[in-house]
C-alpha cells in the first residue's frame, strides 16, 4: 500500500517527465557541492499519448521513453517519475513524534480513509516527516499523499517497455520545489519568506505555484498553454503541426508572424500570469510576489520576459537550472540551455539520487 514518493537505497536515478507532449531523460552526477549534466533527451509524443496527466497510450510512450534513452546513451536504468499534483491529494497531519517510521506508517494506513476519498485498495499512498510542530514540539508534522494506483502503475509499465525500472515516484510538484533551489535567482528571492511565483507554461496546461521558503503554498492550473499558438500558426500558414512547431522553435516563418501572430500569443501569456496572480492574492493575505521564474517551453518566446516584468513590475527569469553546473563532454550545451525551461521536473527528478 505505502510506496508512492519513496526511495529505497540507492544510487544515481534518471529524472524522467512524460508530459503531454513529450517525454523528458536527465541524468546528473553531484562532487561536492556542484552538480554536472551526464546525459539528457527530449523525445516528442504525438497528440493523444498522454492525455490529462494519464497515459493513454502506452505502447507509443513506452517506445518514447526507448528512444529518449537510446538518445541520451546513460547506462542508467533505475528512473525516478512524477505524477501530476493534480492527481494527487497531500495532507498535512500531527502524529507522535516518537513514533517509529513503521509505527506512523501503521497509524497512517489505518486512519487514511478520513483524508482519501477512494477506496483504499485502489491508492498508492506514502508519507514524510517534515519536522516538529511549532505549536507543540511532542507533535511530528507528517506529510501524507496519495494518488490513484493506476497512475502510478501506467509509469511503471511505460517504464518497464522501455527496459527502464521506476525506482522512485514523486510528485511534479514537490520535484518544481527541488529544482528551484538550482535557479541563480536575484537576492531578494533569497531572503526568508520572500515569495516566488514558478510560472509553468506547458503546452495545454499553465500552472502557477507560488513557493516560500522552499515550499510550495499556492497552486493553480489554467486551461492555456504553447500548443494555441501552434494552432493559429497552423491556421494562419497553412502548416502541418510539426511544420508549425519547427517554425515556432527556428522563428523561420513569415515576415508579419511577429506582429500578428507572436505578439497578440504573448499578450495573451502576459494576461494569464497576472490573471493567476490575482486569484493568489484575492485568497491569501498577500499583494506582491518578490520574483517571478518563468518555465515549460513556451517561456522561452523572444521578449516575453521583458513582457512580464514590464506589466506586473517584478523581476522576471526564464528557469535555467543547470545556468551553473558543468556539463558532460557528450552533452550539447546550446541545446540543452534551449530546453532547459521545460527540463525543471526532469531535473529535480534526477536530484533525487542525492536525497
Amino acid at each position: 500500500m505505502l510506496g508512492l514518493f519513496r526511495k529505497k537505497k540507492s544510487n544515481t536515478v534518471l529524472g524522467i517527465d512524460i508530459s503531454s507532449t513529450a517525454v523528458k531523460l536527465l541524468e546528473l552526477s553531484h562532487n561536492g557541492k556542484r552538480y554536472r549534466v551526464e546525459a539528457y533527451a527530449v523525445e516528442p509524443l504525438p497528440a493523444g499519448a498522454v492525455a490529462e496527466n494519464n497515459i493513454s497510450d502506452l505502447e507509443i510512450v513506452g517506445a518514447a521513453l526507448g528512444k529518449a534513452a537510446s538518445k541520451s546513451r546513460s547506462s542508467q536504468k533505475k528512473t525516478a517519475v512524477a505524477v501530476s499534483g493534480a492527481a494527487v491529494i497531500t495532507k498535512t497531519v500531527e502524529m507522535p513524534a516518537s513514533l517509529s517510521d513503521d509505527d506512523m506508517e501503521t497509524q497512517i494506513a489505518i486512519e487514511a480513509d478520513q483524508y482519501i476519498p477512494y477506496p483504499l485498495d485502489e491508492v498508492a499512498i506514502d508519507f514524510e516527516v517534515q519536522g516538529l510542530s511549532e505549536k507543540n514540539p511532542e507533535k511530528a508534522e507528517v506529510l501524507v499523499a496519495a494518488c490513484r494506483r493506476e497512475n502510478v502503475e501506467m509509469r511503471e509499465a511505460a517504464l518497464n517497455l522501455a527496459g527502464l525500472k521506476a525506482h522512485v515516484v514523486d510528485v511534479e510538484a514537490f520535484a518544481l520545489e527541488r529544482c528551484c533551489e538550482l535557479l541563480p535567482v536575484p537576492d531578494e528571492a533569497k531572503e526568508k519568506d520572500s515569495l516566488m511565483a514558478l510560472v509553468d507554461i506547458g503546452a495545454l496546461v499553465t500552472t502557477l505555484n507560488v513557493i516560500q521558503n522552499g515550499k510550495t503554498i499556492y497552486t493553480r492550473e489554467q486551461l492555456f498553454g504553447g500548443k494555441q499558438l501552434t494552432e493559429e500558426i497552423q491556421r494562419r500558414y497553412g502548416l502541418s503541426e510539426d511544420e508549425a512547431n519547427a517554425g515556432k522553435l527556428s522563428g523561420e516563418l513569415p515576415d508579419d508572424y511577429e506582429s500578428e501572430v507572436l505578439k497578440p500569443f504573448t499578450d495573451a501569456v502576459v494576461q494569464q500570469v497576472s490573471r493567476g496572480l490575482q486569484f493568489f492574492f484575492s485568497s491569501s493575505h498577500f499583494n506582491d510576489v518578490d520574483h517571478i521564474v518563468l518555465a515549460g517551453g513556451t517561456a522561452s518566446l523572444p521578449g516575453l520576459e521583458e513582457m512580464v516584468s514590464e506589466k506586473l513590475g517584478t523581476s522576471v527569469q526564464v528557469a535555467n537550472p543547470f545556468a551553473e553546473m558543468a556539463v558532460a563532454g557528450r552533452v550539447k550545451a546550446g541545446e540543452l540551455t534551449r530546453n532547459a525551461p521545460a527540463l525543471m521536473i526532469a531535473c529535480g527528478l534526477a536530484m533525487r539520487s542525492f536525497d
